[in-house]
């Protein structure tokens, strides 16, 4: 079913650009000039667009070329031009997009790091919807007579945007869920979530762009990108500034197997593992990223220990002495600057599941899984793992949460979590 939700995605968007192509080559471009500016601005924002894997990354797989996605909006929205009349249609917009979009990403093609097919589909698809809302009406003259070009008109390209980033919201959350079992109604909410910030500036962009170049001409689109990119800048150097955050966080987990107390992989195990589980329970995007680092940072309070716990395995411990150690880790959290609700996380990992957050719930018994499935007393791998935690779900595992573990394996078809490589 997921995969023919993809398919379907890419097979409208197939048709779309084939449409667009035939409608153009056929009929010849309309004002050449306009669609050249056009399509050279949204070519340079593909070629100025940040790498793709890094991009993913932070989140900004959404929206990895701001400058040529606010052009793309903007052509799709153009009425007149310096007040003149233009016609160049919503097939003639699609083909453009999709034209400049394919020639600005062939240098990053050629080096490796061109943007998922996915992406494109979805572009192409959201730039139709916006063009075909529009073009129509303005062609026919229903736009002008109906609404005019007063202050209406600008409400009315408003709710457009509205629409057009809906629209892109649920085919991004679509295609998403081809790839995991997570809720599409999670999924939705976090690609709406991310809409925000530089999504709206993007989209606010686009609208400006379309009414300056209905005014005053062709020659405000590279005045009004400006603002664009120094927001694009500002975004790239927070990205930067989150990579090495989590790079520095994975590191100092790795305190605790270098200096013995924890087996190898152990803290990026339970990481993976814990984000897979929350995941599939529904976490936002910010709630992952908590879940990610206190996992990371959960056996971080043994450093403290005199006595290394053997093999580290804190899951066997009595309740009173895992209680104690979660509280040295929330400690050696806070000083390390991270989040306050993540040394929470990381003092209460040991509580009763029914104190716990949902995140605290999730490190705990991913924790437990991988202490068992890494000692002696399971011989049975993952299944004898999984029934020794369902027997504990009375009192110190959330019953969802270990059900979510058992998905999770299940669906990936592994006997148990691989061990990350060091370093």
């Amino acid at each position: 079913m997921r995969a023919r939700v993809v398919w379907t995605v890419r097979a409208a968007a197939g048709l779309l650009t084939l449409a667009g192509l035939g409608h153009t080559l056929w009929h010849g471009v309309v004002e050449p000039g306009t669609a050249l500016a056009f399509g050279t601005l949204i070519a340079c924002g593909e070629l100025a667009r940040r790498d793709t894997r890094a991009a993913r990354d932070e989140g900004g797989d959404r929206r990895p070329a701001p400058l040529g996605c606010a052009g793309a909006l903007a052509y799709a929205l153009l009425g007149p031009n310096a007040a003149q009349p233009t016609h160049h249609g919503a097939l003639q917009v699609v083909a453009v997009v999709v034209g400049a979009a394919l020639a600005g990403t062939v240098p990053h093609i050629a080096l490796g790091r061109g943007p998922a097919a996915d992406h494109l589909a979805r572009r192409v698809l959201t730039v139709a919807f916006a063009a075909a809302c529009f073009q129509p009406l303005y062609d026919s003259g229903r736009l002008g007579h109906g609404i005019g070009q007063g202050p209406y008109l600008v409400l009315y390209l408003v709710f457009l945007l509205g629409l057009t980033a809906l629209c892109d919201a649920v085919l991004a959350a679509a295609l998403a869920g081809a790839g995991t079992a997570r809720p599409y109604g999670a999924l939705l909410r976090d690609e709406l979530r991310a809409r925000l910030g530089i999504g709206s500036a993007i989209r606010a962009t686009g609208v400006v762009m379309a009414l300056g170049v209905a005014v005053a001409g062709l020659w405000t689109l590279p005045v009004l990108c400006v603002p664009l990119l120094l927001t694009q800048m500002s975004s790239h150097r927070i990205s930067a500034i989150r990579t090495t955050y989590r790079q520095t966080i994975t590191s100092l987990a790795r305190a605790t197997e270098i200096a013995g107390c924890t087996r190898p992989g152990h803290s990026r195990r339970v990481a993976a593992l814990s984000c897979a589980v929350g995941r599939e329970l529904g976490l936002s995007e910010r709630e992952l990223t908590v879940l990610e680092y206190a996992a990371l940072m959960h056996d971080i309070g043994q450093l403290s220990l005199v006595d290394p716990v053997r093999s580290g395995a804190t899951a066997a411990l009595p309740a009173a002495e895992a209680r104690r150690i979660a509280a040295l880790g929330g400690e050696v959290a806070r000083q390390t600057g991270v989040p306050a609700e993540v040394a929470v996380i990381v003092e209460r990992q040991a509580d009763p599941y029914r104190e716990q957050p949902v995140a605290a719930r999730i490190v705990r018994a991913v924790n437990a899984y991988d202490d068992l499935l890494g000692g002696s007393r399971h011989p049975g791998g993952s299944l004898a793992a999984l029934e020794q935690l369902r027997l504990g779900t009375g009192r110190d595992y959330q019953p969802e949460v270990v059900e979510c573990l058992a998905r999770v394996l299940a669906r990936d078809g592994r006997d148990r979590v691989v061990p990350v490589p060091p370093g």
